[in-house]
């Protein structure tokens, strides 16, 4: 018998189907049934590439005598927290106050009206290792609400009021200057690890943010700022952490070196470290940049493509109920795949007979010499091995916020490598997102089979008005610019905060939940706070609009004390002070992109990592109506103007006088 999750559409509410848990998804007959048996609510909110999601559940969901105990006395409700982030992120806040820690999966227990009095993260099947048990939770839980009802109901009460307080940040007032800049570089030089890049101890996470940032500061002349991102990129491509066969970022590495991996691949990783590594090849030149942003590229788009168009949103850790067992390797297994090209591979990755994880071996990235044609047909020996083994389960949900990230990822890394199919591709995704994902005029936030499912969030809009900028910029075509001017005026519309500025999770038309979540950390993905600064004053920059930075001030103001203090939190909103306290250039080319001429002055510009601008190139047929273009036309061949701060330079014709200007100070 399944329960009611198997009318749901995402992969990780219906691995849950056939529990013996009798769950109701997230909504309002969950809670009608709550209050009328004045029973608590049992929240349980995972996702499907976790490991530990997994476990609990085959430990405690599937387990009748747990049921039976979920059933009798609460109402259970499971949530896919990549559907529904502002659900996660609101009681998320509730067990970090609670416990000091947070993480998934995450049990919360609630009143009926929705208000949070207990919780915390996984609990195990038996009390371990000052763990109690979630058989002794349940009952505990059940009994106090029976006797101490009212006090749990003022405690949840309570909690609702502390967490709107540690959520509110004091908006900073007066001008946004680069002083923040030079706090938060103290504090990120100061948690490096020169021996190994990265910040801080184990675990260790790949923050691309950070790394953009760093790259940045480089070119204000941060001493050491280049350094600091070059070793993180070094280390982490050489390590574990980044699949050396088929490609792509697993989601994190559990010790300081980068070596051992936790297994699971997120799309939003993998976005953002592409673009980094690109970023970080057209500024150092570094070969196994490239490499590595090629391979990572060619990972989401052989291993992640839905056939309807879009990206699926992530690979599970574990296969045959056993974590990492699809990426590792013995000795055996290598000799016997890969022949006489054995040793290469050997050599190459790093592979000993005692092993790096468990007596096997997580293919490393070694600088040692082996013929590379050798180890060319040694890694598709093994990658062809690999595929015979049973594959880390897919959620195949397409989520509009990654998939934006992921189109404006693609098209600026094809852009800079010379990869038009990766355009094309950010092309068919950003499309897909326009028209699979927007109903009746509204971005809806996950698809799957047919079928959408959720609102979108701030963090959505803010990833499509991005990757409709870069695609604006990188194929020419001014309806991208159409698309980028709707995403950004529904932005404002549907979450600005008139009050203290800034722009909340949920839009005014969604479900109203006890607190209406502002994120503004930096976390695994840009906040929508963050990316809409940084990309509502490249529009106003476009169009000449200033309300546009005036609301991407009001959005860095919030929690700009906080990233000076905190950066690696708030690694994007460092990205928008950046942009905001510098000299954007506006780049406009006025030529047939199709003539060489032309094109050589767009690939003048794409040669060299110029964060802080915005390019416009025109070639009179459909170019777009913008104050950027009044009054310049070219003559016989392309010409470019190159503006900053309100003063234009003299136009050019030629690449080497566009490069002469853009490389003035």
């Amino acid at each position: 018998m399944t329960n009611r999750l198997a009318k749901e559409t995402s992969p990780y509410l219906l691995q849950h189907k056939d529990n013996p848990v009798d769950w109701y998804p997230w909504g309002n007959e969950a809670f009608a049934r709550a209050r009328s048996e004045d029973k608590p609510v049992l929240l349980s909110v995972g996702y499907a590439a976790c490991h530990w999601c997994h476990v609990m559940e085959h430990e405690s969901f599937e387990d009748g005598e747990t049921a039976a105990l979920m059933n009798e006395s609460f109402v259970n409700v499971k949530v896919d927290r990549e559907e529904r982030p502002d659900v996660d992120s609101l009681y998320m806040n509730a067990v970090q106050a609670m416990t000091g820690q947070g993480g998934w999966p995450m049990t919360v227990f609630l009143t009926p009206e929705g208000a949070p009095f207990y919780g915390g993260t996984y609990f195990p099947r038996h009390d371990r290792a000052g763990l109690p048990s979630f058989k002794r939770i349940l009952r505990a839980v059940s009994d106090t609400w029976q006797q101490q009802r009212a006090e749990l109901r003022d405690q949840g009460h309570r909690l609702v009021e502390h967490i709107r307080d540690m959520t509110r940040f004091e908006p900073a007032t007066g001008d946004i200057d680069d002083g923040v800049l030079e706090a938060a570089f103290e504090r990120l030089n100061a948690a490096f690890d020169p021996a190994y890049g990265g910040f801080g101890g184990a675990p260790k996470f790949p923050q691309p943010m950070t790394v953009d940032l760093l790259l940045r500061l480089a070119r204000r002349g941060f001493p050491g700022a280049l350094e600091m991102a070059q070793r993180t990129l070094d280390a982490m491509a050489s390590g574990g952490m980044f699949d050396q066969l088929g490609g792509g970022f697993h989601r994190y590495s559990v010790d300081r070196t980068w070596t051992v991996p936790h297994f699971e691949k997120m799309l939003y990783d993998n976005a953002q470290l592409l673009r980094t590594y690109a970023r970080s090849w057209l500024v150092t030149g570094t070969p196994r940049h490239r490499e590595v942003a090629e391979a990572t590229a060619s990972w989401m788009l052989r291993e992640m493509r839905d056939p309807a168009g879009g990206l699926w949103s992530s690979l599970d850790a574990d296969s045959e109920g056993v974590e990492g067992k699809f990426y590792v390797w013995d000795l055996d297994e290598v000799r016997d795949a890969a022949g006489e090209d054995a040793d290469a591979a050997i050599e190459a990755f790093g592979m000993t007979r005692e092993g790096n994880f468990e007596g096997l071996n997580i293919p490393v990235f070694v600088e040692r010499p082996v013929e590379p044609a050798s180890l060319d047909r040694a890694r598709a020996a093994l990658l062809a091995r690999r595929g015979q083994r049973e594959r880390p389960g897919t959620d195949t949900k397409v989520l509009a916020g990654w998939n934006a990230l992921a189109a404006a990822a693609l098209a600026e890394a094809g852009a800079m490598l010379g990869r038009p199919e990766w355009v094309e591709a950010a092309r068919s995704i950003a499309g897909f997102i326009a028209t699979e994902l927007r109903v009746d005029g509204r971005l809806m936030r996950s698809y799957r089979d047919g079928g959408v499912r959720a609102l979108a969030c701030s963090d959505d809009y803010a990833f499509f008005l991005e990757a409709c900028l870069v695609l604006f910029e990188t194929t020419f075509d001014a309806s991208w610019l159409d698309e980028a001017r709707w995403a950004a005026d529904e932005s404002i519309r549907l979450f600005l905060d008139d009050g203290e500025g800034g722009f909340f999770t949920t839009g005014s038309d969604a479900e109203e939940l006890l607190l209406r979540p502002k994120d503004l950390f930096d976390n695994a993905v840009p906040s929508g706070n963050s990316v809409l600064a940084l990309q509502l004053q490249r529009m106003s920059a476009l169009t000449g609009t200033a309300s546009y930075a005036d609301h991407a001030a009001g959005a860095m103001r919030v929690a700009l004390r906080a990233a000076g203090q905190s950066p690696t939190g708030f690694g994007a909103l460092l990205e928008a002070v950046d942009f905001h306290t510098s000299r954007p250039r506006e780049i406009v080319i006025v030529g047939d992109p199709r003539r060489a001429d032309t094109r050589s002055l767009v690939d003048e510009v794409r040669g060299r990592f110029l964060p802080n601008k915005v390019m416009v190139v025109s070639g009179g047929d459909g170019a777009p109506s913008l104050p950027l273009l009044e009054g310049r036309g070219g003559g016989n061949g392309a010409t470019a103007y190159v503006c900053e701060a309100g003063v234009c330079k003299l136009p050019v014709t030629s690449a080497e006088e566009l490069a002469a200007q853009l490389d003035a100070s």
